[in-house]
């Protein structure tokens, strides 16, 4: 016989786990356990993530949810119940009323249902007691064995043959008491019985940190008498040997963790991708409206760009036809003309309603298709702009326009969207914030009492970085490593803010992103709210958004847009004024002369990219004196090529101090305007075109791989392009430099 964990606290819930995921699925294999189960309380924040990792690791994933039940009667009282996902109509019923219970039932910040839901959603779900917190456990504690039956009765035609009366043994107060009451109850009604360790955190030892944990959410400090002691030692991931030996004397309750694990079936679906319907006139396909709307795009940019009575005319215009042919034909097989469509409406409506969009920024800007639709206002032709940067052919992924918005009228665009297709279709997209090093050392200092000064000195020792740790931190500095090794104090804050570190504390809101789904969202995604009726946002974060199918538009408010619409109108009030013509920014010539004398004065405060103190000492540098320099300038701004020399390389190549040299005679074509340097990742991806026979699909790849910077796939990736130098021709010694110089 074996055991299965069926009510379980991730750090998802919040308030009262130390559990990781990824730590969760190796313990739970250890322990002898085929399956084990996630039920969060009030949520199913982690479902994607916990779902994934229990298939990896070849155990069953069970999930559900840890509900708080409102009393009828006495809307204080508060009951715990259990509620499984037995097949994929309970997984989406329970989407549902954990749904509405954000939407319509938060009191005092706890979302809470109501018995006339539950019964509404039980259809394919699997109910749980709540042992001596759950509503039947209440009413024999409090010794009304007639009510205790009453709602037994009720639950069990709400849940025929799915429900189960929750035993537990964790040494908590009352758990003896309700065992005597409920087994009684039990026998006499003929309900299965199922044990559960209601489990908090993984080994014994961690009892501390979850108790700090609890303090830290709830305002206590660990030495307050006054505290609520909820929990106890005992609600670890005890292994299937301890839980069959606790509960010995009642194996069928063991027993019935088997059988409920058996009868919880649930898929989800991965990796397809669900868009909304853009509508199309009649007797036209998607694709073909597409492809119409963008060739009628491409000869309106052409009228912009180029003299149609130019003898040369058809000359220069066949590389644009050519490139939007080979665009429209793998976004057309790839199925992505819908994503195309809703893009260019949101943002010509933005156009109409004089909200300031961006021209286009990111991989986007590669696509000749974006800006024949005028999703983009940047010619990629001009500026050997590679739409397989944007949209490869041989991954097949979503593509993802960074849309910049106007900061104070970005919310009326999605508003726009919201109605066009639907509130219930609509919404931005969860974030979760973590115990940070810094954070976690302060909430950690706060909860063991100490003072403010104490704590202080040691939060300030910890590097002020991008993905700072603790471990990191006192590897690089001294003084806190000499504080853990000296000050005993400062070695047990510092051990249990090391256990606590990086545990998902808070939500938030992303950015930038909004979902469009082609159904009710709640098909997809549960929903959460704050309190009040805040904005809605998915249950699951960007990552498991798009793994289940939902597609991610990113609508980013840009401070800098309205700034520049301001002085735009400021400027044209006065031009009113006297009697002159507007200007329009679209009309500047990127070449204007009084422009750069301002920018190579540094005067570049407000502008967008370019308003950091080291961006602007770069730019006195650089002395860029072409829009080309400009471009150049935020590719060079960034770690690996600061700290490799290359931008001193860039400078003085520019400047005529160095002599202009490329790295093998067939790169010429690819970096002399940039005078022999490798900056953007369009030119890796040329490069390893042009020497190491890659494709243009292929060589995303390689620039992919190069931004995650896995050393495997670095690995592998350097194997491909040697083998194909060397095909070439390229000597050895001279591909592994280039590859070098790739990678920075």
């Amino acid at each position: 016989m074996s055991f299965v964990h069926l009510r379980l606290h991730t750090e998802y819930s919040l308030v009262d786990s130390t559990i990781r995921i990824k730590q969760l699925m190796p313990a739970v294999e250890a322990g002898g356990m085929p399956a084990v189960a996630m039920t969060d309380q009030n949520n199913l924040f982690g479902m994607v993530k916990f779902y994934k990792a229990a298939r990896a690791e070849g155990l069953k994933p069970v999930f559900g949810v840890d509900v708080l039940l409102q009393d009828e009667d006495d809307e204080a009282l508060l009951y715990h119940m259990i509620l499984l996902c037995r097949n994929n109509d309970g997984y989406h019923n329970i989407t549902r009323l954990i749904s509405r219970a954000y939407m319509e039932g938060q009191k005092l910040g706890t979302p809470r249902v109501r018995r006339n839901w539950i019964a509404e959603y039980s259809e394919g779900v699997i109910a749980l007691s709540g042992a001596r917190d759950g509503d039947v456990g209440h009413a024999l504690l409090s010794g009304n064995n007639e009510l205790a039956r009453a709602r037994l009765e009720e639950w069990r035609k709400v849940f025929p043959d799915c429900y189960y009366l929750e035993l537990q043994r964790t040494g908590r107060a009352g758990e003896n008491e309700y065992l005597h009451a409920v087994a009684a109850l039990a026998e006499a009604t003929q309900t299965p019985v199922v044990a559960t360790n209601d489990v908090r955190f993984l080994e014994p030892d961690d009892f501390e940190a979850h108790e700090a944990r609890v303090c830290i959410n709830s305002g206590y400090t660990l030495d307050d008498t006054t505290r609520p002691k909820l929990y106890s030692e005992q609600q670890y991931l005890r292994s299937a040997e301890e839980m069959i030996e606790l509960f010995s004397d009642i194996p069928e309750a063991i027993q019935n963790t088997l059988e409920i694990a058996k009868r919880c079936n649930v898929e989800l679906r991965l990796g397809k991708n669900f868009l909304p319907e853009f509508p199309i006139p009649e007797g036209m396909t998607e694709a073909e409206y597409f492809s119409k709307l963008s060739k009628e795009g491409l000869e309106q940019r052409l009228d912009q760009l180029f003299d149609r009575a130019a003898d040369d005319f058809e000359i220069i215009r066949k590389p644009y036809d050519e490139r939007l042919q080979t665009e429209l034909d793998v976004i057309n097989d790839m199925g992505f003309p819908g994503y195309f469509l809703i893009v260019a409406d949101f943002i010509q409506w933005s156009k109409d309603n004089d909200i300031p969009v961006g021209p286009g920024r990111g991989s986007g800007a590669g696509s000749l298709v974006a800006y024949a639709l005028k999703i983009t206002d940047l010619d990629p032709l001009k500026y050997d702009l590679l739409f397989e940067r944007f949209l490869n052919p041989e991954r097949v992924s979503m593509p993802d326009f960074d849309i910049d918005f106007c900061m104070d009228k970005r919310d009326l665009v999605i508003d726009y969207v919201a109605r066009s297709y639907g509130r219930e279709k609509v919404s931005q997209i969860i974030t979760y914030g973590s115990m940070a090093a810094k954070a976690v050392v302060r909430d950690v200092g706060r909860i063991l009492n100490h003072p403010y000064g104490f704590v202080d000195r040691i939060a300030k020792l910890i590097p002020f970085e991008m993905k700072m740790t603790l471990t990191k931190a006192m590897d690089q500095e001294p003084d806190l490593k000499q504080l853990y090794d000296e000050d005993e104090e400062v070695q047990a804050l510092m051990d249990l803010a090391l256990k606590l570190e990086g545990l998902t504390r808070n939500v938030g809101k992303h950015a930038g992103g909004v979902l469009i789904s082609p159904s009710e969202l709640v098909d997809f995604t549960p929903l959460y709210c704050e309190e009040g009726g805040g904005s809605v946002v998915s249950q699951f974060d960007k990552d498991d958004v798009e793994a289940v199918g939902l597609v991610k538009f990113d609508f980013l408010g840009l401070r800098n847009l309205t700034i520049i619409d301001w002085a735009i109108k400021s400027i044209n009030q006065q031009r009113a004024a006297k009697g002159e013509a507007p200007i329009r920014i679209e009309d500047i010539p990127l070449d204007d002369k009084k422009s750069f004398e301002l920018l190579q004065a540094a005067k570049t405060t407000a502008v967008f990219q370019l308003e950091s103190h080291g961006m602007k000492e770069l730019i006195k540098r650089l002395e860029p004196d072409v829009f080309e320099d400009i471009i150049a300038l935020v590719a060079l701004y960034r770690p690996g090529p600061l700290q490799s020399g290359m931008v001193d390389d860039f400078v003085n190549r520019k400047k005529g101090v160095a002599k202009v040299t490329y790295p093998h005679p067939d790169l010429e074509p690819i970096l002399k305007p940039t005078y022999g340097v490798i900056v953007y990742q369009e030119q890796v991806m040329q490069i390893a075109q042009v020497l190491a026979g890659y494709s243009l699909g292929g060589a995303d790849m390689l620039r992919r791989a190069m931004g995650k910077k896995k050393p495997e796939e670095m690995a592998k990736q350097r194997s491909i392009f040697m083998e194909g130098a060397e095909k070439n021709g390229v000597e050895s010694n001279n591909a592994t430099e280039i590859f070098d110089l790739m990678e920075l």
